[in-house]
């Protein structure tokens, strides 16, 4: 009897698209989708969540995207500032209510730099009742993640690097699809020099782009250590990536954001640009 899994479905959930002050959309957030169809079994799928927000809005995104709790067992955390970190208590707080209820399988494992398992940890401690922090290191793990390192995760080989910021230490990683074919992202700023080896040969690439570059004035981009569409867009063309998602950006017009920035990309970047909304799906 043939019991091999084949045929899988990869998607990318677009949890949140905003900076760290949005108040129409959420904190740039997402998750990597894996569906693997087991023959006799139907099919199995698993989330590879990456950054969660600043608040319990996450859990309200992830109802309204039929992502379930139970299908969520990898995060990782780029860094330390709020809005891509402090979600992490509420999922901590809701996965182990699940855990004490016996209706969550298996362990909760956190990824991040070594630096941030302890900011993590005391977090949970001053916010959460004790019967959930003491699942901190029983079935919620905390893995410290070094640059260069290359761990499996959901049967995927995912690399993480230090994207070497100027604010706070934080880190990137790459992920080969099924396919081969790589998806890169480089954290909240601008790609630094140094990096550019891991983004090379990426068939996806997932980059910050705060505004327009003909708002720069108004948005002080650069003064935040954060790119514009236009320098965005340039990186991948001279990288020669084929597919580009923007995001972590400002809110002034969201309803002609995808509008704007694709129109202003297209001056740049000859590849498939994607500007998503909260709660888009892209097929990679």
């Amino acid at each position: 009897m043939i019991t091999e899994a084949i045929s899988p479905s990869e998607e990318l959930y677009v949890f949140g698209t905003g900076n760290a002050a949005v108040t129409h959309c959420y904190n740039t957030c997402f998750a990597i989708r894996t569906e693997t169809y087991v023959p006799d079994s139907g099919s199995r799928e698993e989330f590879f969540m990456v950054d969660t927000g600043g608040g319990n809005g996450i859990l309200g995104i992830l109802e309204r995207m039929n992502v379930s709790l139970f299908h969520i067992h990898h995060i990782f955390i780029t860094h330390e500032h709020i809005d891509h970190l402090l979600g992490i208590v509420w999922m901590v707080r809701m996965i182990g209510t699940q855990m004490k209820k016996g209706s969550y399988e298996g362990t909760l494992s956190i990824y991040c730099h070594d630096g941030l398992v302890e900011t993590i940890k005391t977090i949970c401690r001053l916010t959460l009742q004790k019967k959930f922090y003491d699942l901190i290191g029983d079935r919620i793990l905390l893995i410290p993640v070094s640059d260069g390192e290359t761990r499996e995760i959901l049967g995927y080989p995912v690399t993480f690097f230090d994207i070497h910021s100027t604010k706070a230490r934080q880190f990137g990683f790459t992920f080969v699809l099924k396919s081969g074919k790589k998806l890169t992202c480089t954290g909240d700023e601008p790609l630094s020099e140094l990096c550019e080896p891991y983004v090379r040969d990426s068939f996806w690439l997932l980059h910050e782009a705060f505004c327009l570059y003909s708002e720069r004035e108004q948005f002080s981009p650069y003064e935040k250590h954060h790119s514009t569409v236009r320098e965005a867009c340039q990186l991948a063309e001279r990288l020669h990536i084929p597919n580009l998602v923007l995001w972590h950006t400002e809110e002034k017009n969201l309803s002609r954001r995808k509008i704007l920035y694709t129109a202003e990309g297209r001056n740049y970047y000859s590849g498939n640009l994607f500007v998503p909304d909260d709660g888009e799906i892209l097929k990679l």
